[in-house]
């Protein structure tokens, strides 16, 4: 038995994706004929069908779904099999994929990302970004070498990827100018269900910490009056700029805004019994701090370039270089 290629494959999986042999031969740049004779020299190899003719047009069968996850996780090794050879000769050249959440990549990981740059200007770095539930099923996956996020990995996922800390920010409560608040600067937390809120959406880290401070200061958040959701932070300190509401949203976001006066933090009263927070001038402040962490697969290779880039990471929190990462989190 002359036994299946990894051309075989590929173009297999090319029109398992497009279940069109012509689409299939353009995608891969070569002719209809050769996509037809890979997937007859499969059947016939193996005596099965891996798609139904039907017409004009295909129907993946059985063996062919079988096959379709099969030759897939054979592929997606081959390609990490070959980074990880190229890799040998002291991280001169390489791909790393990163996949962050929107918070992380826009304000805190540009500059991880630079300081290993300077230290490998060889390596091609390419960073995804999207919300935390989109990146903890990328990186277990594979589509991600590592993931950086601010939420929490749901527990469907926790055997599949793990993860550690790696820094951390604080949510803070902003409002824009015309906001009451914005005069006062602070309020007590009986205050929170008396404005209009704009909330990031599911499945966003922002949004995790936010409604697990809510509940630990026993506010249930269907108490808040809710008049958007939005899928990005610079979506929702838009809407509040010359707006009522408030958000809660990540200090990294609003620095500048706060330091040109456009938008104000807004700190909250908590004189609750037995909680931690912050002290200041005789009143106790509650805080938001919130962790990164750091995603990997648990049993995929670990190629050597995400090893040494999350070393990096790992060395900048102990470093101290990520002030909020000894608070605790509420």
């Amino acid at each position: 038995m002359a036994g299946m290629t990894l051309e075989q494959l590929k173009i297999f999986l090319a029109v398992a994706q497009h279940l069109h042999f012509t689409r299939a031969a353009e995608e891969l740049y070569i002719t209809q004929p050769a996509v037809s004779a890979a997937i007859h020299n499969l059947e016939q190899e193996y005596g099965v069908k891996l798609f139904h003719r039907i017409g004009r047009h295909i129907e993946i069968a059985e063996a062919g779904k079988l096959l379709q996850v099969e030759a897939q996780k054979i592929l997606d090794q081959v390609s990490l099999t070959e980074r990880g050879l190229r890799e040998l000769n002291n991280l001169q050249r390489g791909e790393l994929k990163l996949g962050s959440s929107l918070t992380i990549g826009n304000y805190w990981l540009p500059s991880k990302i630079s300081e290993f740059k300077s230290r490998y200007p060889g390596i091609q770095i390419n960073c995804s970004l999207a919300n935390t539930e989109e990146i903890c099923m990328g990186t277990a996956t594979g589509q991600f070498d590592l993931g950086l996020v601010e939420g929490d990995v749901k527990p469907a996922l926790q055997s599949t990827l793990e993860y550690e800390i790696v820094g951390s920010d604080r949510l803070q409560i902003v409002v824009g100018q015309k906001h009451p608040w914005f005069e006062w600067g602070e309020i007590d937390l009986t205050q929170l269900t008396q404005t209009l809120w704009v909330m990031r959406e599911p499945g966003s880290g922002t949004q995790q910490r936010f409604e697990e401070a809510l509940q630990n200061w026993g506010i249930n958040l269907s108490e808040l009056n809710v008049i958007l959701v939005l899928n990005s932070g610079e979506m929702t300190k838009a809407a509040i700029e010359d707006g009522v509401g408030a958000i809660g949203i990540s200090e990294l976001m609003v620095k500048k805004e706060i330091q040109l006066e456009t938008l104000r933090a807004i700190r909250v009263i908590d004189n609750r019994e037995g909680k931690s927070a912050m002290h200041t001038a005789g009143y106790t402040y509650a805080e938001i701090v919130r962790p990164f962490f750091k995603l990997k697969h648990r049993q995929r290779f670990q190629t050597a370039l995400s090893k040494v880039f999350e070393q990096m990471l790992i060395s900048s929190m102990l470093d101290g270089s990520d002030q909020h990462v000894s608070k605790s989190v509420i």
